[in-house]
């Protein structure tokens, strides 16, 4: 097994190779306007660090979100990409599971990243591999009666102490906790999701209602 991971759903452009046994390469960058930009370099400079080739990869792992629209898709659209060309299977992994893998918490916690317009994307976890409720996109202020007494982990929220007076490291998902958490997974015969966005909101760009229309008639 060589996984190849990557996740774009956050503010971190974050790719890693993990053998079936350990991480055995990573990167992660945080600029959220530079996802495109620095994915690919990211992967190059991966398989370089490790000695391989991208066609001795096996699979590949993608987070699916929740996360906003542009970055998200980057991610997305060059994990099908890879899995075309090499034609190899294409898993999907919740980047907020990823999140939640990286943690030493025990016992119950919320994860929660910036989802932007004041709002976070976030869900309830048993452990660090048990999610308890799906995703979901609220302001902080909504769901503090949800979440009140529960430390948290994630940039949403650092961003809220209000709401999550008790906030954690990691800020970011990592493509090093996505890789294990799905070679975990497959060892164990789980089937993983689709390759698939979790948006939950529409894109911020939009068509004007009262657009007209200009062409000849």
């Amino acid at each position: 097994m060589l996984l190849l991971a990557l996740d774009t759903a956050t503010p971190a452009v974050t790719v890693a190779l993990h053998d079936g046994e350990a991480v055995i390469a990573s990167s992660s960058q945080v600029d959220a306007r530079r996802h495109g930009e620095l994915l690919l370099p990211a992967v190059d400079r991966v398989l370089a660090d490790a000695g391989l080739t991208l066609d001795a990869v096996t699979g590949i792992v993608v987070g699916i979100g929740p996360g906003p629209y542009t970055g998200l898709r980057v991610g997305l659209m060059t994990a099908d990409t890879f899995g075309l060309a090499l034609d190899v299977p294409v898993h999907g992994v919740c980047t907020l599971d990823g999140l939640a893998y990286a943690t030493d918490l025990d016992g119950p916690f919320v994860v929660a990243t910036d989802a932007r317009r004041k709002e976070v994307y976030w869900a309830r976890y048993t452990d660090s591999r048990t999610r308890l409720t799906d995703p979901a996109v609220d302001r902080p202020a909504d769901i503090a009666d949800e979440v009140a007494g529960l430390p948290a982990v994630g940039a949403g929220a650092l961003l809220y102490p209000d709401t999550f007076p008790a906030a954690h490291e990691p800020e970011h998902v990592s493509a090093a906790a996505l890789a294990s958490l799905a070679a975990e997974r497959l060892a164990a015969g789980v089937e993983l999701p689709a390759p698939r966005p979790l948006y939950l909101r529409r894109p911020d760009a939009q068509v004007p209602k009262n657009y007209k229309v200009v062409t000849p008639k």
